[in-house]
């Protein structure tokens, strides 16, 4: 479970994030949404210790971030904004490498990284350098990367970003996959169809702060509109486009 609570950063004089509280439960997939300049991007990064809160705290499987950082990164599994692949490396060697990272024995690093690549569908890639890799190919090596030692908890920060049809597809099988298995999944992504079929709940934040927390179809009866993107809109109050 990622909980924050009452969360607040600042850059300067301008308030970022501003009080936020939400929580993402185990067996579910909760989706965070927001504007442009919301604090959704801020959020996520003080949730998986980027970045320090100046106020308020996050937790995750009842740790605190602030207390144990270490213990809360063992704990998170985290496909971030940047993927930041090693280009010289195949695909399993990243993998592998970030297990090491972990602390994994060779054997169970051989039968994660196995399973993940067949998972992600990747055979024909994982010994492959990742030097010149399609988006999708990148995305799913940073998966594979960031789940290689077995995380209860997902942050996946726009990963069907730049993604084709199938690829996206095969993306969107997984995450339900992650959910089935019982983790707790952050999923943050500016495309409201894939929003509505995926997530359990929705949290939008907008100003720096949690403005909804609901499912879906609550949100849509909530405003009176059929279409969540609609929602969405009236919901933050603006036309101004949707979360980066």
């Amino acid at each position: 479970m990622i909980e924050a609570r009452n969360v607040h950063k600042a850059f300067g004089s301008v308030k970022a994030v501003d009080g936020v509280s939400f929580v993402a439960r185990d067996g579910e997939i909760t989706g965070l949404l927001g504007p442009n300049g919301a604090g959704k991007t801020t959020t996520l990064r003080m949730l998986y210790t980027l970045m320090a809160p100046d106020r308020g705290q996050v937790l995750v499987d009842a740790i605190d971030a602030a207390i144990d950082p270490l213990g809360v990164r063992r704990r998170l599994g985290v496909l971030p904004d940047a993927r930041g692949l090693y280009k010289r490396l195949t695909a399993r060697e990243n993998i592998d490498y970030f297990g090491r990272l972990q602390g994994l024995p060779d054997d169970l690093l051989k039968s994660r990284g196995d399973a993940l690549i067949a998972a992600l569908e990747m055979g024909d890639i994982a010994d492959r350098r990742t030097e010149g890799f399609s988006q999708g190919q990148r995305v799913k090596t940073a998966i594979a990367r960031a789940l290689v030692h077995d995380p209860r908890n997902v942050i996946l920060d726009e990963p069907t970003n730049g993604l084709d049809v199938m690829a996206t597809r095969a993306m969107r099988r997984f995450v339900q996959r992650l959910k089935a298995e019982g983790r707790c999944v952050l999923f943050s992504s500016h495309i409201m169809q894939e929003v509505g079929t995926l997530c359990d709940r929705i949290v939008v934040i907008a100003h720096g702060r949690v403005v909804a927390d609901e499912s879906p179809d609550a949100l849509r009866a909530l405003t009176g509109e059929a279409n969540l993107e609609d929602a969405f809109v009236k919901i933050i109050g603006s036309d101004e486009g949707l979360a980066a």
